[in-house]
């Protein structure tokens, strides 16, 4: 009974077990071996006014016209392949991690204890199977390319992990309906090694045939406090080569959350302390329902009530996800 007295401990903080690198992007051609990087550079355009004017110049036309014939101008970051190449390479790594059960930081040793007994009951009885399937389905079908896989006339993936290769058809996958099969359950069973023994190393190469001079997209710089002069769009580069942020790659990699009350309408979305999906502008786990992750975490530990396995899957995921969750 000594679990009901447990209160929430003021500090408590786990370290993300799933650490991706950025990832590098490169220009070839698909039936060939040799790739460029792809650098980021500049363009400046003279655009038209298309933003939504207010009533009283858009209802009065000659105001309209004066708006409308003003230039546009804008200067922005590009990226595109090569006119003589036509795929798209991005590359990066992956570390899994275990020792989940111990906090990174918890000022409350009864708490920790506890905590650490019911993190460990769940990896005897699950041993991270269902979720370790769903980070390898994320890489299996390059959902980490976000929108460098829209409109692809071939995607595949190529991992390569203790000395082993294993290759993905990316076109194979629902991303709106998670699925296995022999390679996704090699790959996850690597990933589960990491959670729950050794740490696991794992190298990824996405390979998305786009078209001769099409634009790909790495990750956007957020210009906090102005001050970069007029460009208008920053493009995220590592020595001047286009590159995607480590966190897109990673939100990619966790997006496994079909536990939540939406999933019929919106799909699997990134595990997320109150699900939220910042380009919807919604949550989609309200503590009002008490399906966010601070109810859930804190009936099981401070009112001793076991959530359903699958909510069980989504504490671990928040947990293996890392953050700052004292009180």
């Amino acid at each position: 009974m000594a679990e009901f007295k447990l209160k929430t401990p003021s500090v408590l903080a786990f370290e993300a077990k799933l650490v991706p690198s950025d990832a590098l992007m490169f220009s070839g051609n698909w039936n060939e071996q040799t790739w460029q990087a792809i650098q980021v550079g500049e363009k400046s355009v003279r655009g038209t006014i298309s933003n939504r004017l207010k009533s009283v110049t858009a209802n009065a036309p000659e105001k309209l016209d004066a708006e409308v014939s003003k230039a546009n101008l804008q200067t922005v970051d590009i990226a595109a392949l090569q006119h003589s190449t036509d795929t798209l390479k991005v590359v990066f790594t992956l570390r899994v991690l275990g020792g989940l059960s111990t906090p990174s930081t918890c000022n409350s040793p009864d708490y920790q204890t506890a905590l650490a007994e019911k993190i460990q009951q769940y990896q005897s009885d699950t041993g991270f199977a269902e979720l370790a399937q769903r980070y390898a389905f994320n890489i299996a079908s390059g959902r980490f390319l976000w929108r460098n896989r829209v409109g692809a006339e071939n995607v595949k993936v190529v991992v390569t992990v203790a000395d082993e290769q294993i290759t993905f058809d990316c076109q194979d996958y629902n991303l709106r309906k998670f699925s296995t099969g022999e390679k996704i359950a090699k790959l996850a069973g690597f990933i589960q090694q990491g959670l729950t023994q050794n740490h696991t190393f794992i190298k990824v190469e996405a390979y998305s045939q786009l078209g001769e001079g099409q634009a790909v997209y790495p990750s956007q710089e957020l210009v906090i406090g102005g001050g970069k002069g007029d460009k208008s769009k920053f493009l995220y580069q590592l020595q001047g080569q286009a590159a995607m942020h480590s966190q897109k790659i990673g939100n990619a990699l966790r997006t496994i959350d079909t536990w939540h009350p939406a999933v019929e309408d919106v799909g699997p979305i990134a595990v997320e302390p109150y699900g939220s999906v910042t380009n919807r502008g919604a949550a989609y786990r309200q503590p009002k329902e008490k399906n966010d992750f601070y109810n859930l975490l804190d009936t099981w530990m401070i009112k001793g009530k076991e959530p359903t396995t699958e909510q069980q899957h989504y504490l671990m995921a928040m947990l293996i996800r890392g953050g700052v969750f004292g009180e």
